[in-house]
């Protein structure tokens, strides 16, 4: 009986170690979680399931150890990822170790990281001393031969054959800079030629950071590999989460650890994966004083923002926009934050300083912004000129015309004009349900009622969660004696209203208008 009670224990502690993991991971905690696969990764190192979650955890938290060790484990088993392979080619890069590299490509020769192989193999060749330049693609692979071009003009640039190189990456073309542009940028910048570089990358400020940020004049493994992987997972990214993608960012991280872009791009892999503490934490190691140090301090903000830490994230915001290398992107950013949180006055210095800056000042948006602030900060006789002017730098803009036109109504000014102006939003945007609600509710006010329901009725089919949209209809079918379907609109206002517009609708579905 005792000799057969130990397996039985063993099983339980197993099963116990990963439940305590998949809880932390469920729960967001996120050091718990990976000390907890580490262990139950160590009870049963044969167990994919274990081991794919062991290694999931471990690409997100960055432990390189557990990464490995369950890549290791999935091999084994023959089940492991195609991205498990690359962990050993991005050691031996970090050690600038041609020979481990080569070692390593075998692994990557099946599945989709098979396009990496050609361009892998130029780089390994250069770190060895050789001919990178003489290494080919197949010619039915066209994604390969595009990274084998774009690998031969980092290869030129680094050998010092300039003409040669910033061609070939000329060549690369595309409306914005890609990623192999950016790094013959770096190149060129790490070289001492950045009139070169400014030329190749448009004269773009956040490009030229990005590129300074990661500006190295000897283009090493660690650089070729890292660059390769990181160009992949800029492919990868947009608005949705990617664990390839994911992968490839933190590959790109472990070959060269003070590659800022590469930590950049992992924090936004995290957040898309809805990790955001952990995007919150690669945004804090980007140095604040380095050239992409502004643009992780945004990004963190917005991040923050986004997780509904005001506090936080104008406390962030203000430092930024109160810096003596503060941008029109930092003052409005906090600017629009102030608003958001509802202190619209604290928020016109910043959008009065935007409006003598020499870009932001020709932009309507800047100047709506600023109108609205102001309207809403109770000095509408300076929110009216700010506006006009919004209106007059973006005369096809729906947006300003409908803030204008709205504000002029509500305000009881030049109700005709004010029409007019709505009329013309709604036919730049007849789809906008907000505009749609402006115009009919325009009509009303202007005694034309018959004609603005429609226009009512359509907006909060629309936007059946917009309060405001609901009781105008509401407002609406009281004043041609539609007394149920009134009671009946300002009901389903009621629902998503705010205090004090709550207080306004109960009274309204009490007595009527």
């Amino acid at each position: 009986m005792a000799a057969g009670a130990a397996p039985a224990a063993a099983d339980t502690g197993d099963l116990s170690a990963y439940l305590r993991a998949r809880v932390a991971e469920d729960a967001g905690q996120g050091t718990e979680a990976v000390a907890a696969y580490t262990r139950a990764l160590a009870d049963a190192p044969a167990n994919p399931v274990v081991a794919i979650r062991a290694y999931r955890e471990g690409l997100a938290a960055g432990d390189a150890a557990l990464v490995r060790h369950a890549a290791t484990a999935l091999a084994a088993a023959g089940v492991a990822p195609d991205d498990a392979a690359l962990w050993p080619l991005v050691d031996a890069a970090r050690a600038n170790d041609p020979a481990a590299a080569e070692r390593a490509l075998p692994a990557l020769d099946n599945g989709r990281l098979r396009i990496l192989l050609p361009p892998l193999r130029a780089w390994i060749a250069a770190a060895r001393g050789q001919d990178g330049l003489a290494i080919e693609a197949p010619k039915d692979d066209a994604v390969a031969r595009r990274l084998v071009n774009e690998t031969r003009a980092l290869l030129l640039i680094g050998a010092g054959r300039l003409p040669e190189g910033i061609a070939a990456a000329q060549a690369l073309g595309g409306t914005v800079p890609s990623g192999a542009q950016l790094a013959a940028a770096e190149l060129l910048i790490g070289g001492g030629h950045d009139e070169a570089a400014a030329s190749l990358l448009g004269g773009r400020p956040g490009q030229l950071a990005a590129a300074r940020a990661g500006a190295t004049a000897r283009p090493t493994l660690a650089f070729g590999v890292s660059r390769l992987l990181l160009r992949l997972a800029d492919d990868l990214g947009g608005d949705r989460a990617s664990s390839l993608g994911l992968s490839f960012a933190r590959a790109a991280l472990d070959a060269d650890p003070g590659y800022a872009r590469a930590r950049l791009t992992l924090a936004e892999q995290l957040a898309l994966a809805d990790d955001p503490d952990r995007a919150l934490a690669q945004l804090a190691l980007v140095p604040a004083d380095g050239p992409l140090g502004a643009t992780a301090a945004g990004r963190r903000i917005n991040l923050l923002d986004a997780e509904d830490r005001a506090a936080d994230a104008l406390a962030a915001a203000r430092v930024r926009a109160e810096a003596s290398d503060a941008v029109a992107v930092d003052r409005a950013r906090y600017a629009d934050l102030l608003v958001a949180a509802d202190r619209p006055a604290d928020a016109l210095p910043f959008y009065a300083a935007l409006t003598k800056d020499a870009d932001a000042s020709k932009n309507w948006a800047t100047w709506l912004r600023y109108g609205a602030a102001l309207d809403q900060a109770g000095q509408w006789k300076e929110a009216r000129r700010v506006l006009r002017r919004a209106v007059d730098l973006g005369p096809q803009e729906p947006s300003a015309l409908n803030y204008l036109g709205y504000a002029m109504i509500e305000h009881g000014e030049d109700l005709p004009d004010a029409t007019r102006m709505l009329e013309r939003a709604h036919a730049l945007a007849v789809d906008d349900a907000s505009i749609a609600d402006s115009l009919g509710w325009a009509y009303h006010r202007i005694g034309q009622t018959p004609r603005g329901l429609p226009l009512l009725e359509r907006a909060a089919a629309d936007a059946p969660a917009n309060a405001e949209i609901a009781e105008h209809l509401g407002d609406a079918y009281w004043s041609l004696g539609r007394r149920y379907e009134a009671r009946y609109a300002w009901a389903a206002a009621a629902v998503t209203a705010e205090p004090p517009a709550t207080a306004r609708l109960a009274a309204k579905q009490e007595s009527g208008l």
